[in-house]
């Protein structure tokens, strides 16, 4: 820690700042790191009354910082950072890092960290505790794109690369790790691994299915020693999967006489390399492997079993046997699963007892499984997290937040921010959620740009959350059309012009940046926003020129070639990243990303299709160029509305109506705060209301769209009501069932829909409308809803992607 806090120093301010091991040979000022009970400095700080060691005795990760007079003999003041343990001296440690300028992204995403010729620890004691116990994140999916340019940088996915994974997930005041799975075994391919990771602070588990501190290709390697690589099957090779499972927790007590690497024990059983059990597995059994696989923690520790941190991931199938009654022991940390998609399917029932174990939740932001693989980019929204995350918060899910991360890379905006909520969910307001892209592009890139760069990437977030890369194609958005004027591009022009325009903000930033910055920059904020509106883009093209080739249309030739442009600028933008800043990222945005047919990724990067139209195209249509036309977007009878623009509340019960900007398809949401909430009904006056100006009568019809959620209770669907003026409240629900295969019931395909879409669509009648001013309500009733557009119609209309017929989008 002293040596990478001097690194630090030395960055800041360009001097290498002496250290002393000795403190008899200390002079002058100093900073003076230590743990409560362990450093005699620390120790004699307190008992001389200079150190108040409140907060920090017998608590997990804590730490103060304070500024002391005459700490030592001959020292005239120190700065002093004290431990409740050895991490909590670390995270007290780079604390002060990154308060001083270091990201702790100065490695992992190049940003630089500015020269200061005098930096300022304000006066008086800072003291800090996470609130959620272990916080950290999965390298996962990582085949070709870490794992490659793991191989090309440090000969493989080794010590030298876990060096640097660990040192960022400390940073980010992180603590645990499920490391990098695909055909690779954490202790086996360097033994040095859990050495380090262990000297470095870092808790070591194993992912959801891999029990008993074993990876999962372990069970193929060495299989002829008669142990490994038989039925991964309890009922029928039982002391195999015994002696395997042993043999990783000796492993874990290798340390020395009695000792451990540190380590949270992942228990239960999923099939062999992350598949279901097989048909048929019962509940009794299951509670047999969590009993023997105790027994034998509780043998080789030679302690209780209950004394070493254990987890059970209810993922996928898995829930379903916790639903059907199956319990572990109460010391037993239960880990809730999202539906991999970002929806939360299951948190505690606040009726149920407290576990000493507690409960945490594992989430993604990224997934290989149905309806489609999204590996390539980062699409996920901070938003959606802080939604999600802080619901869980409030369910109690605070033993451990882990996140699959896939190949760390390119998610290190929404990384940042998990692992900063996770710290302290608390000060994660909605407030502190809108202020949060400011900021990290102010410690990221300064103060200059902070205020663009943190609008450019809240709405690089939005629209790329729309719908993930991998599901979009030449029809998946509606043109406008073929007019005798011009082409209309309809809803599909207007969110390419959105990224048109995003592009040029950034462009423009980036020509006003420092050089040094522009490394980050391209890796933070270029990359992604180019690529992503370079993949609108070629979509865009193959659309028109399908539509206009099967008119016979020589203009579809323009745009023949403005698809192999797209695709040739792809491929340009991909070999930049990897070899930037000296080649330091080659492979590591490797990933295949388009032309997708089934949910598996391409073996290859394939261009769309395109067709050109031959020299039989009639005389009046050749050596036309594309020219483009607006049409008014005005539809009579049809109001939508945006969520977030209510026009009044009825708070009660202690909630209220909130607005959370950008959060969802377009302007932002409306969600009820504090969330956690039990159910509520109409009698409970809680809602929101919308004035409304029809301008035509008719038949009403109300088209709510919701940000895809997940009723975490257990019930079936999620409940809202609705009310027109004084008429009655509807309640109108919507169920969705997460599965990871064939969608095979109409919840399952609705499941599939909203999570593609990244939108749930429920419609309902209101009866005859008049034309005039009308009073629309939204009444509360179950927790976790979030509603994100309206659309009222007095007459049928046609709804676009976005739910407006043919409305013009907002520029960016």
């Amino acid at each position: 820690m002293a040596a990478s806090f001097a690194g630090d120093l030395y960055r800041v301010s360009g001097t290498r700042p002496r250290r002393h091991y000795d403190r008899r040979q200390a002079a002058g000022p100093v900073v003076i790191i230590g743990v409560l009970g362990q450093d005699p400095a620390i120790d004699q700080l307190v008992k001389a009354g200079k150190l108040d060691p409140r907060g920090l005795d017998g608590e997990w990760e804590a730490f103060v910082q304070t500024v002391v007079d005459d700490p030592l003999p001959g020292v005239s003041r120190a700065l002093v950072i004290a431990g409740s343990d050895r991490r909590g001296a670390v995270f007290g440690t780079y604390d002060i890092s990154q308060r001083i300028g270091v990201s702790p992204w100065y490695w992992f995403a190049d940003v630089p960290v500015a020269r200061r010729t005098d930096v300022w620890i304000p006066a008086g004691e800072r003291r800090d505790h996470p609130r959620v116990r272990y916080r950290g994140f999965f390298i996962n999916d990582e085949d070709p794109c870490f794992s490659g340019w793991a191989k090309k940088k440090f000969g493989g996915v080794n010590s030298a690369a876990y060096a640097r994974v660990f040192e960022l997930l400390l940073r980010m005041k992180g603590n645990y790790l499920w490391p990098a799975m695909w055909g690779k075994a954490f202790d086996v391919d360097d033994p040095d691994n859990m050495v380090l990771a262990d000297a470095m602070g870092v808790v070591m588990g194993t992912s959801h299915h891999e029990v008993m501190m074993r990876a999962q290709a372990e069970w193929h390697m060495h299989s002829s020693d008669g142990v490994r690589g038989g039925a991964w099957d309890y009922r029928t090779n039982a002391a195999n999967l015994r002696a395997f499972w042993r043999g990783g927790i000796e492993r874990m007590m290798s340390k020395g006489p009695g000792q451990s690497y540190e380590s949270v024990v992942t228990i239960g059983m999923r099939g062999d390399g992350d598949e279901a059990m097989a048909e048929g597995t019962a509940v009794p059994l299951l509670e047999k492997i969590v009993a023997d696989q105790r027994q034998i923690i509780a043998d080789v520790t030679g302690k209780p079993a209950k004394d070493t941190p254990q987890v059970w991931a209810l993922y996928k199938e898995v829930q379903d046997y916790y639903d059907d009654g199956m319990r572990v022991p109460d010391d037993v940390i239960l880990l809730f699963s999202d539906d991999n998609w970002g929806q939360i399917r299951r948190l505690p029932d606040p009726r149920s007892k407290p576990r000493s174990g507690g409960y945490g939740v594992y989430y993604h932001f990224d997934y290989v499984g149905v309806p489609r693989n999204y590996k390539w980019i980062d699409t996920n929204q901070v938003e959606k997290v802080w939604q999600q995350m802080d619901l869980a918060y409030a369910r109690d899910a605070r033993a451990m937040w882990i996140v699959n991360v896939g190949d760390i890379k390119p998610m290190e905006y929404p990384l940042s921010f998990v692992m900063a909520m996770a710290w302290n969910p608390e000060e994660m307001t909605s407030t502190a959620l809108s202020d949060y892209p400011k900021e990290w592009a102010r410690a990221t890139f300064g103060d200059q740009h902070a205020s663009i760069i943190g609008g450019m990437i809240t709405d690089y977030s939005k629209f790329a959350a729309r719908r993930k890369p991998e599901l979009i194609d030449q029809n998946t958005f509606a043109l406008g059309g073929v007019t005798a004027d011009g082409l209309d591009g309809g809803e599909f022009g207007a969110m390419v012009a959105q990224w048109d325009q995003l592009e040029k903000r950034m462009l423009a930033v980036r020509a006003n940046l420092e050089p040094r910055y522009l490394d980050a920059y391209y890796q933070l904020l270029e990359f992604p926003i180019s690529a992503m509106a370079n993949l609108y883009r070629l979509y865009y093209a193959a659309a028109w020129n399908k539509l206009l080739a099967s008119r016979n249309d020589a203009r579809a030739n323009v745009f023949a070639d403005q698809v192999q442009a797209a695709f040739k600028r792809d491929g340009v933008l991909t070999r930049r990243y990897h070899t930037i800043n000296g080649g330091k990222w080659d492979g590591m945005m490797a990933q295949v990303h388009m032309s997708y047919v089934i949910w598996n990724d391409p073996t290859q990067q394939t261009m769309p299709s395109i067709t050109r139209v031959a020299g039989d195209t009639p005389p009046d249509r050749r050596g036309k160029l594309p020219r483009f036309v607006s049409r008014p977007r005005e539809t009579p009878g049809v109001v939508v509305l945006e969520a977030p623009a209510f026009s009044r509340t009825a708070d009660g019960k202690h909630m209220k109506w909130t607005a959370i900007p950008n959060l969802g398809r377009t302007q932002g949401a409306v969600v009820t705060l504090p969330q956690g909430m039990p159910a509520t009904t109409a009698e409970d006056s809680i809602w929101v209301e919308y004035d409304v100006t029809v301008d035509s009568p008719g038949p009403g019809s109300l088209t709510l769209y919701f940000a895809p959620t997940l009723n975490t209770t257990g019930a079936a669907s999620l409940r809202l009501g609705v009310s027109l003026d004084t008429g009655p409240v509807q309640a109108l629900d919507f169920k969705l069932a997460p599965t990871g295969g064939a969608q095979n019931t109409p919840a399952e395909k609705r499941w599939a829909e909203a999570v593609c879409n990244n939108s749930v669509r429920v419609d309902v009648s209101l009866g005859p409308v008049s034309a005039g001013q009308h009073k629309l309500r939204l009444w509360r009733i179950d927790d976790n809803v979030v509603v994100e557009r309206l659309v009222l119609a007095t007459r049928e209309v046609q709804l676009s992607y976005l739910g407006a017929p043919n409305s013009p989008l907002r520029p960016a």
